[in-house]
């Protein structure tokens, strides 16, 4: 059985600029990494609700 807290943990997306999630990750620092392979994407907060929050919005 999986840990009780994982609905409570941050999770953060690649997006690449025609806004297509490349990565999710737990880590930001992960998620960081994988966006330096990948010109022009952003990191930003995966929203509980499924939409996405823009990092220009926060």
């Amino acid at each position: 059985m999986g840990c009780a807290c994982k609905n409570k943990r941050d999770q953060w997306e690649v997006i690449n600029g025609a806004g297509k999630v490349l990565f999710t990750s737990g880590s930001e620092s992960t998620a960081k990494a994988v966006a330096r392979r990948y010109p022009g994407s952003e990191v930003v907060p995966k929203v509980k609700d499924g939409t996405k929050k823009s990092a220009a919005s926060s």
